[in-house]
C-alpha cells in the first residue's frame, strides 16, 4: 500500500515531468517561427542556429550525464538548468544579432542536457529496476500531457500577443518545475539505484569507468546508431511544416504549429501509458520497431499536400512515433547497462550521438529545402529513417530480461478453462 512519501514523490515526478516537457525540448519551430516571422530570417540561417544549439548539447550530454552519476545533489542540478533555461527565454526578445540568438539557445541547450538524466536517475533511485519501466512509462505520459498543454498556451498568446509570447509560457514553466522538483525527497533516493548498479549486487557502490560500458557493448552501440538516424530524419520535420505554414499564412503559422505539437502530443499520451504497462511483458524490439517504422511513412505523407490541415493531419503518426521512442529509450538503456553502475553515463553518451543526429538534421533540411526545395527535403528524411529502420531490425536484439518477463506471467491469472 503506498505511503504518504510514496504518493508525494509520485506527485512531484508527474509535476516536474508535465512542467519541464516544454522547457526538455527548447523552443524548436517556434523560434524558427519567431526568426522567420519578426526578422526575416532565411531557412538555411534559420537551421544553422537550430543545429549550433544542438551541437552545443550534445557536447555536454556526456559529461551531464557523468555528473549525474557522480553527485548526490541530482534535484539541485535540475534548479539550476531551470534557472539558466528561464534567464535565456527571458533575453531572447531582446536581441536580434545572429551571434545573440545563437548564444541565447546554446546556452538554454547546454542546460537543458541536464534534465533527461537527471530525472531518470531520479527515477530509477526511487523505483528501483523492477518498477522503472512503468514510472517511465507514467514520467513520458506527463511529458506530453505539458507539451500538449503548453502548445496550446503558446498557439493562443502567440495568436493574442505575436510570437514572442511564446518565451515567457516557456520560462514561467521552468520557474513551475523548480517548484515541483523541491517536492522530491532527497531521502527516497538510492544513489547507487540511479546510477544502475544493481540492489544488493556484488558491484553496489562501485565506481563508473567512463567510456569502457559503451565501447564492449555491441547492442549498445548499434542502439545509440539506429537512435542518431532516427533523430536525423525526425528532428527537422516539424520546423519544416512550421515554415510551410508560415508561408502560407504567416498568421496562422504559431497556432496551426501549435496544433501540430497537440496533436502529436496527444496522441503520446495513451502511447506512453501502454508502452509503460506492456513494454515487460510484448518485450522492447515489436514496439520499437513499430514506433520505427512511422517515420518514413510519416516522411513520405507530408509531400503529398500543402493543405494546412492535412500536415496537422499528418503529425498525429509523430505521436506513435516519438511516443514509443521517449518511454523505451531510457528503458532500453537500462537494460543495457544494468549492474555496471554507467546508466547516467550512458544515457548521456547516447543522448549525445542522437543529438548529433537532430542537430545535423536542421541543417541537412535546410539546405536540401534551398536547392530542390521542401518535398525534396522530406524525401530525405523518409530515406534516412527507413535506414533507422532496417537497422534496428537487424542488429539490435530484444533486451527485455528474460527473469523480467517470466515474473511477468507468472503474475498473470490463470486462462479460464471452459467445460
Amino acid at each position: 500500500m503506498a505511503t504518504h512519501l510514496d504518493r508525494r514523490n509520485n506527485l512531484s515526478l508527474d509535476s516536474l515531468n508535465f512542467f519541464l516537457a516544454d522547457v526538455r525540448d527548447g523552443l524548436g519551430p517556434y523560434l524558427a517561427i519567431y526568426l522567420l516571422a519578426v526578422h526575416h530570417w532565411d531557412p538555411a540561417s534559420i537551421g544553422l542556429v537550430m543545429t549550433i544549439a544542438g551541437i552545443a548539447a550534445l557536447i555536454t550530454q556526456t559529461p551531464a550525464g557523468a555528473l549525474v552519476d557522480n553527485t548526490r545533489y541530482k534535484r539541485a542540478l535540475i534548479v539550476i538548468a531551470a534557472l539558466l533555461v528561464t534567464g535565456s527565454c527571458l533575453l531572447l526578445p531582446f536581441v536580434a544579432s545572429f551571434s545573440l540568438v545563437t548564444l541565447t539557445q546554446a546556452l538554454s541547450a547546454v542546460a537543458a542536457s541536464i534534465f533527461a538524466p537527471a530525472i531518470s536517475a531520479i527515477t530509477l533511485g526511487i523505483t528501483g529496476p523492477r518498477a522503472f519501466t512503468r514510472r517511465t512509462g507514467r514520467n513520458e505520459t506527463f511529458n506530453h500531457a505539458g507539451n500538449a498543454c503548453a502548445a496550446l498556451l503558446a498557439g493562443l498568446f502567440a495568436y493574442l500577443f505575436g510570437p514572442v509570447a511564446v518565451f515567457y509560457l516557456m520560462a514561467v514553466m521552468a520557474l513551475a518545475s523548480i517548484i515541483a522538483v523541491a517536492f522530491v525527497s532527497p531521502a527516497a533516493i538510492d544513489h547507487d539505484l540511479a546510477r544502475g548498479l544493481d540492489p544488493g549486487g556484488a558491484g553496489h557502490g562501485a565506481q563508473p569507468s567512463g567510456f569502457s560500458v559503451l565501447l564492449k557493448n555491441r547492442p549498445l552501440l548499434m542502439f545509440a546508431v539506429c537512435c542518431a538516424l532516427f533523430h536525423l530524419a525526425n528532428a527537422a520535420m516539424l520546423p519544416l511544416v512550421s515554415q510551410k505554414l508560415a508561408q502560407a499564412n504567416l498568421q496562422m503559422a504559431t497556432p496551426l504549429t501549435s496544433a501540430c505539437i497537440v496533436a502529436a502530443q496527444l496522441v503520446m499520451v495513451p502511447v506512453a501509458l501502454l508502452v509503460g504497462a506492456k513494454a515487460d511483458v510484448w518485450g522492447r524490439k515489436p514496439l520499437l520497431l513499430a514506433g520505427f517504422l512511422i517515420l518514413p511513412l510519416r516522411g513520405v505523407l507530408y509531400v503529398l499536400s500543402n493543405d494546412p490541415w492535412w500536415l496537422v493531419s499528418v503529425q498525429l503518426l509523430d505521436g506513435i512515433g516519438a511516443g514509443v521512442f521517449g518511454a523505451l529509450f531510457p528503458v532500453v538503456v537500462k537494460d543495457l547497462t544494468l549492474g555496471t553502475g554507467h546508466f547516467n553515463i550512458s544515457l548521456g553518451a547516447l543522448s549525445t550521438v542522437f543529438g548529433l543526429g537532430a542537430a545535423l538534421s536542421n541543417g541537412l533540411a535546410g539546405f536540401v529545402v534551398q536547392a530542390a526545395g521542401y518535398s525534396a527535403a522530406f524525401l530525405t528524411l523518409a530515406a534516412v529513417a527507413a535506414a533507422a529502420l532496417m537497422l534496428l531490425w537487424l542488429t539490435v536484439p530484444e533486451t527485455l530480461p528474460r527473469s523480467t518477463a517470466q515474473d511477468d506471467l507468472q503474475e498473470m491469472p490463470p486462462p479460464l478453462i471452459v467445460p
